[in-house]
């Protein structure tokens, strides 16, 4: 029992702390203390303080009215930044958490979009397709087979790592975009290109108008998609295997020592990694309604790439922030012909806005490491810790 000690007439005593005690301590408990945790619960909670919560509640507020105050060429695009930010915390899981560098992350976007648009489309068609439209069978298929290939993969991680693994990762897209070329009856071909996977929940068409417009519809569903991943992978990297994938990236040797199956733990890295690689490529182009072979090029790797280290690595709302920063990031670029008269808005013309998009992945990528390597989630902890603090200094 819990006892309060008192002195009365110089002598020492305790005695029994009574409903009317514990009160009296609760309201002499200091409050305005978010992070002065009292049991394992509150500090391993997800969302840890006040604060977190105040903020995520109201980003989520704003998030369900966007597509009730937005035009609509501005959720489509916020809709591809939603489904980006699924394939980039795939990346983060197997680059940023588990240490394995890895190029070939178009490649398994590339599965997923093929095996939903297969499953999904019309069996009367020019391509392969199953008729089977209704969303969660066909983008869960698209996961898996994109899983089972990172399983397939995985071997090779266990004996590279580093430089070697990031050239035999990058060798995936090449194979596959060999592949996805000459497979005409699957991928339509070059130029080509066969309709995307056909989003249909219940009944109800979500790229099509109706009540509420196709971009409406598709940005909702990306949304909701988005928060359940994110949640998912940060509930993940909480537990005992996100534990072992930071013991492989930080010293995979010591990690063995301790007992860390070296080989399993990879290979749920890439499987994770190429699952959510999978479900973002089954949902990329549902906005568009079409894809061909060239649209799972290099440059789409690089453009992940980018995502992680922009964002942060080994961080979920790093990847969401840098996902959203690389997908706005044409918007802009398309203005530039009317502040630089002398870039071209034409691709057979140089410079052009094509051209000034490549540059600037690869400008950004070296300034992020260079000045700030914690990326945009890095920045957006200096200015908490500095509001945190303030008026001081320390």
């Amino acid at each position: 029992m819990k006892t309060l000690r008192r002195s009365a007439g110089g002598r020492g005593g305790s005695a029994p702390l009574g409903p009317a005690g514990t009160a009296l301590i609760n309201r002499r408990r200091p409050r305005g203390r978010p992070q002065l945790y009292t049991s394992y619960k509150q500090d391993t909670a997800l969302l840890d303080t006040p604060a977190k919560r105040r903020w995520l509640t109201a980003l989520l507020v704003a998030s369900l009215l966007a597509p009730f105050m937005l035009t609509d060429d501005i959720l489509a695009l916020l809709a591809a930044g939603l489904v980006a930010s699924i394939g980039a915390i795939g990346l983060n899981i197997v680059t940023g958490y588990a240490g394995q560098i890895s190029l070939g992350h178009a490649f398994f976007l590339a599965i997923g979009a093929y095996t939903g648009a297969a499953i999904s489309g019309d069996p009367d068609g020019d391509t392969i397709g199953f008729g089977i439209t209704f969303l969660p069978v066909w983008l869960l298929a698209a996961g898996l087979a994109a899983a089972l290939a990172g399983v397939i993969v995985a071997p090779l991680a266990t004996r590279l790592r580093g430089l070697y693994l990031a050239v035999v990762t990058l060798g995936l897209v090449f194979l596959g975009g060999h592949i996805f070329k000459e497979w005409d009856s699957l991928t339509g071909g070059p130029g080509v290109g066969r309709p995307a996977a056909v989003p249909e929940l219940f009944g109800v068409r979500l790229d099509q108008s109706g009540a509420y417009s196709k971009e409406q519809k598709l940005y909702l569903l990306m949304l909701v998609l988005l928060v359940v991943f994110a949640v998912l992978a940060r509930n993940l990297m909480r537990s005992r295997i996100g534990r072992a994938f930071a013991a492989v990236r930080d010293r995979d040797i010591a990690a063995a020592i301790i007992g860390v199956d070296l080989r399993r733990t990879k290979l749920l890295a890439f499987a994770i990694s190429s699952f959510y690689a999978g479900i973002a490529g089954g949902l990329m182009y549902t906005v568009a309604g079409y894809f061909d072979p060239g649209s799972f090029d290099l440059l789409l790797s690089v453009q992940f790439i980018a995502m992680i280290l922009i964002g942060g690595t080994a961080t979920i709302s790093g990847s969401i922030m840098g996902a959203m920063f690389i997908t706005l990031l044409p918007r802009l670029t398309r203005e530039l012909p009317g502040v630089l008269p002398f870039i071209s808005s034409e691709s057979d013309k140089s410079p052009n806005i094509f051209q000034v998009e490549s540059v600037l992945y690869g400008l950004l990528i070296i300034v992020f490491l260079i000045l700030e390597p914690r990326g945009l989630f890095g920045v957006w902890t200096r200015i908490r810790n500095y509001w945190k603090a303030w008026p001081f200094s320390y």
